[in-house]
């Protein structure tokens, strides 16, 4: 992994909460009102690693690895985000207490676990922004990835380039040296399958029983949802009126590092809005 990766793990504090036979890995940066990340599919909090540090300047940043994904135990039983929402559940119990608040914000696939998290938790969320999200009923493009794990040295890394081309960069320029080294990472350590939930409805079912305000950021070329990005807002927006969203131009699906610093800025002001102030 990359120097800044390292440093970045360094800095945070490591969490385990119960999951199944194992656990669920945490790490948190910062202090004060608490913010919690859900990464993407076949991600880990990796995917937080341009958002972690200026996010933790305003909030405790709590990222999570998903059941299944990054360092965590799968999720008991067959694995769904339903299953996998659980044990994040009983985490934020143990991490946060009876009377925890927070905000929630997931990204791809990582959104709709969040979903699932904050129809779970009730009052406990107090917004839920929801990154490049799937399932919400809409169809989604047909996106092919070319298979890593067979590959080694020049070949491998050229095709996880590709893989990020294809599936999260609007830009290949952006794709340095730290998005290859996470996106092998993150090919080696992936077990639980979430791209067939992309197509459902899972999420969108979901936030019927959601009770927080919703929140919806996306790249303007997200290549999971375009040229029909205002399709998905819409979702949010009929379950939410008061929605507060963000387009960020010329960036992909993976928005929050691609354009990470517009990512920042736009997410702080979300949050300071539902908290009825101005953001610094």
């Amino acid at each position: 992994m990359t120097p800044d990766i390292i440093e970045l793990d360094h800095a945070a504090t490591r969490h385990e909460t119960r999951c199944g036979d194992g656990h669920v890995v945490w790490r948190s940066w910062g202090e004060g009102q608490p913010l919690v990340l859900l990464h993407g599919g076949s991600g880990s909090w990796r995917h937080w690693a341009r958002n972690v540090g200026p996010l933790s300047r305003h909030y405790r940043v709590l990222a999570a690895d998903i059941p299944g994904l990054g360092e965590s135990a799968m999720p008991p039983g067959e694995a769904t985000p339903q299953s996998a929402a659980l044990p994040l559940r009983d985490g934020l119990v143990q991490l946060l207490g009876p009377e925890r608040r927070y905000h929630l914000t997931g990204f791809s696939f990582g959104a709709n676990v969040s979903g699932q998290l904050a129809a779970l938790e009730g009052e406990h969320v107090r917004t839920l922004t929801l990154v490049g999200a799937a399932s919400l009923g809409l169809a989604r493009p047909p996106l092919e990835l070319l298979k890593v794990r067979d590959k080694q040295g020049a070949a491998r890394v050229e095709a996880n380039r590709e893989n990020l081309k294809r599936l999260m960069f609007h830009d290949p320029a952006k794709i340095d040296a730290t998005a290859l080294a996470i996106q092998d990472w993150h090919t080696n350590h992936a077990r639980l399958r979430s791209r067939g939930f992309a197509s459902g409805t899972s999420l969108k079912d979901a936030l019927e029983r959601v009770t927080a305000p919703l929140n919806g950021i996306w790249g303007e070329f997200d290549a999971v949802a375009f040229p029909n990005v205002a399709a998905r807002l819409d979702v949010i927006r009929a379950r939410d009126p008061s929605m507060l969203e963000a387009v960020i131009p010329a960036a992909g699906h993976w928005v929050a590092y691609e354009a990470a610093e517009e990512f920042n800025a736009a997410l702080l002001s979300i949050l300071a809005r539902r908290e009825g102030r101005t953001a610094q």
